[in-house]
């Protein structure tokens, strides 16, 4: 062992493959020139000769950042050169960590969409006003009536005292629009949300459970096959025709065409290789449904409820004009209904109502369309 300390240097950090050469031929140390430091490529050795005086020989010694070590790097022993990376648990959990978020995604794109975003807050606004549009007027929908006495109140024009004229009754027409457009808007966004809960549910089962699929095909095909305002009709002369009821019977026969879709779709991803998998493993029904195959329905499920609404206020207008609906309370598709008999006299009666029919729709096409395009995760980048 030697006992001078600047010989004690370690040098075991030299690479075993590379045949270590400590004593060459006169010839080839001269052929080298001044710089006989470093590895000689045409004898494939490493030459471990040091030259201490150019060499810092404390081996525990840290240099800051951007510092360069004492004259040419390739002079100085391995053990400086390199230095070991400091080890972090929690670092080294975060490798393959990844913030992404699917809504937060959703959002991001939907606010992309501009103009869709403009028509969000146009519906939001709508119906937060249908709440507080009676506390800028002095009547009700039911205050202003006509008397034996006094016939002026009649079809009134809009003016600075009735905004919106009124109607064959006296009643103040800003009144009634704004409270007919609250109840169409509520029925048609709770028949939406009943319609789709209880078609996405049996579209599932009916797209995955085999057993299942003949029991609703021909469920379907006996429903389907007879119109459904036959469904209504009857539904209201033998039960009734209050709102409630008929909102009822709406999902009841509304979900057909969601299933249907659903139905389609389940079977695209039912039997791909994580479903297999899923169910070898022992993974319950609920499960493989909830957590395998309605992510990929997010996009279609929003689409048909957004679409839904205004064709819901559609329908509400078509029994509402066939006298299905109780008239005592005032919604757009009634208002629709009576004035149809005054329009070419008094057209402000069908303007008003079918000015915000139109709006609804018009909004939630845009909306719908922009909010499923940005919950499919393909559009997330």
């Amino acid at each position: 062992m030697p006992k001078n300390k600047e010989t004690a240097l370690d040098v075991r950090y030299a690479n075993s493959n590379i045949e270590v050469q400590t004593e060459l031929p006169a010839n080839t140390a001269a052929s080298q020139g001044p710089n006989p430091y470093g590895a000689d490529e045409s004898k494939n050795a490493v030459k471990l000769d040091i030259d201490y005086s150019v060499v810092d020989t404390d081996t525990e010694k840290k240099y800051g950042r951007g510092i360069v070590h004492v004259k040419n790097r390739f002079r100085m022993p391995e053990k400086q050169l390199f230095q070991f990376a400091e080890y972090h648990a929690q670092e080294a959990e975060r490798t393959g960590y990844s913030n992404y978020s699917y809504w937060k995604s959703v959002w991001a794109n939907f606010l992309k969409k501009k103009v869709a975003v403009i028509m969000a807050i146009v519906f939001f606004a709508l119906l937060i006003f249908t709440f507080i549009a009676p506390l800028f007027s002095k009547y009700d929908a039911a205050t202003v009536r006509v008397d034996g006495q006094d016939l002026s109140r009649m079809f009134t024009s809009p003016n600075s005292e009735f905004w919106f004229g009124t109607d064959s009754l006296g009643c103040d027409y800003w009144c009634q629009v704004w409270s007919a457009t609250r109840t169409s808007i509520i029925l048609s966004v709770s028949v939406s949300l009943g319609q789709i809960a209880v078609g996405v549910i049996i579209g599932l089962l009916w797209g995955y459970v085999r057993k299942l699929d003949h029991f609703f095909t021909e469920l379907y095909n006996f429903i389907d096959n007879i119109p459904t305002i036959i469904y209504m009709t009857l539904i209201a002369l033998m039960i009734g025709q209050s709102t409630l009821i008929m909102a009822v019977a709406m999902i009841a026969f509304y979900w057909l065409g969601t299933a249907r879709n659903i139905r389609n779709l389940v079977f695209m991803y039912r039997d791909r290789e994580y479903n297999l998998a899923s169910r070898c493993l022992g993974t319950g029904l609920w499960r493989i449904l909830t957590k395998n195959i309605f992510p990929y329905l997010i996009s279609v499920i929003v689409l048909r409820l957004a679409l839904s609404i205004p064709g819901i206020i559609a329908y509400e207008t078509t029994l509402s004009y066939l006298g299905l609906l109780d008239i005592t309370t005032p919604s757009l598709g009634i208002l629709l209904r009576d004035a149809r008999s005054n329009f070419l006299a008094y057209p402000y009666l069908l303007i008003f109502p079918a000015a915000i029919v139109s709006l609804i729709t018009v909004t939630f096409y845009l909306v719908g369309n922009a909010f499923s395009d940005a919950c499919d995760p393909r559009n997330h980048v």
